[in-house]
């Protein structure tokens, strides 16, 4: 029988560089909240997922910028990694050894049925109709991509996982592989068949088409806020953002998108709930100054300590070198026994 496994909390972000602010409310706050709650016996492990980003391959020098920017981003908004390892994925070998391992046994028919493949190409060609994607533009990485993540969360042994609910079909499959993979090699509990940890996350929008994500890809800069914005630029992005002539303040995602978009993210700035927020405010303009200085105050002191932060190369690198030397341990030890019970050592 496996030895206990201690609460593992895995979770992972793609270098694209600098964070918008939905990726913040989206899931870096609660990574950061997560290191604050849990208790100090809980493992949490948090990744920068190069591997990742290359199933869209893209120019080497901006790949090299946008993982050290990843890096002084997670730094900025309070991780801290004395308390949390902090790591960038590909500095693991034993990322892509597992993941071939465990492509061996995962069935091409069940990558197919994922949708991740199709929702990223068709981000990356703006659109939001993932019907219109064929597979012309999908390569082995991108369909494997899930299984990858599988091997990402399964090589610690993690027992949690931050995810959003897009990402569910994800941790199915990887329930799936880790039972697959314990019973195939009569690992019993082996793999911890890890949980979807559900945090509150919000699915922020589009600031200029509430009908889609806040993304970088969006051919217009005014659709999305940067962690890295002035206060300036903030102010104007969410003056131009899309609302709606109706009276009032309401919070209703179907029929008002756009006021709800700027509810939901004055809400989570102020760490209370769009219906509270929306009392006492009546009119668009008073909810776009209202939701403009709440992202001031919360995004000045993260983008203040990310310019620090990103000019200091040398500290970067030892931070991410000592993270790196935390995660190959437990990942080195998962691969011995790995390698033992599949019959290659």
């Amino acid at each position: 029988m496996a030895a206990r496994v201690p609460k593992t909390i895995f979770s992972g972000i793609q270098p694209t560089g600098i964070p918008h602010l939905g990726n913040y409310l989206g899931a870096l706050k609660n990574w950061k909240k997560l290191q604050d709650n849990e208790e100090s016996s809980t493992r949490l492990i948090y990744s920068i997922v190069g591997y990742h980003a290359i199933t869209i391959p893209q120019p080497a020098a901006k790949l090299k910028q946008e993982r050290r920017d990843m890096m002084a981003a997670l730094l900025a908004i309070g991780l801290d990694p004395h308390r949390s390892i902090i790591f960038h994925q590909d500095q693991i070998s034993q990322h892509t050894e597992l993941a071939w391992i465990l492509n061996c046994f995962t069935p091409v028919n069940k990558l197919q049925r994922m949708t991740t493949w199709k929702s990223k190409i068709a981000t990356l060609k703006n659109s939001n109709d993932v019907s219109e994607i064929d597979d012309n533009a999908l390569n082995l990485g991108l369909l494997s991509y899930p299984v990858l993540q599988a091997a990402d969360i399964l090589l610690y042994k993690a027992t949690h996982v931050p995810v959003g609910d897009d990402q569910q079909q994800h941790m199915e499959l990887t329930r799936d592989i880790a039972d697959q993979y314990n019973r195939t090699y009569k690992a019993r509990r082996y793999f911890p068949l890890p949980e979807h940890l559900i945090t509150p996350a919000s699915r922020i929008l589009n600031l200029r088409d509430p009908q889609s994500k806040m993304s970088k890809s969006h051919p217009l800069a005014s659709s999305r806020i940067m962690i890295t914005d002035t206060d300036k630029d903030i102010a104007s992005k969410i003056r131009s953002a899309v609302t709606d002539s109706e009276s009032g303040i309401t919070f209703d995602d179907v029929h008002r998108p756009g006021v709800s978009n700027l509810l939901t993210i004055l809400a989570e700035c102020e760490d209370s709930t769009p219906q509270t927020v929306a009392a006492g405010l009546e009119t668009s303009a008073q909810l776009k100054e209202a939701t403009a200085e709440a992202v001031i105050r919360t995004l000045t002191p993260i983008r203040d300590t990310f310019h620090r932060l990103s000019s200091e190369h040398t500290y970067l690198d030892q931070l991410a070198g000592r993270g790196r030397e935390q995660a190959a341990s437990i990942a080195s030890d998962t691969m011995q026994q790995v390698r033992k019970q599949i019959g290659l050592d």
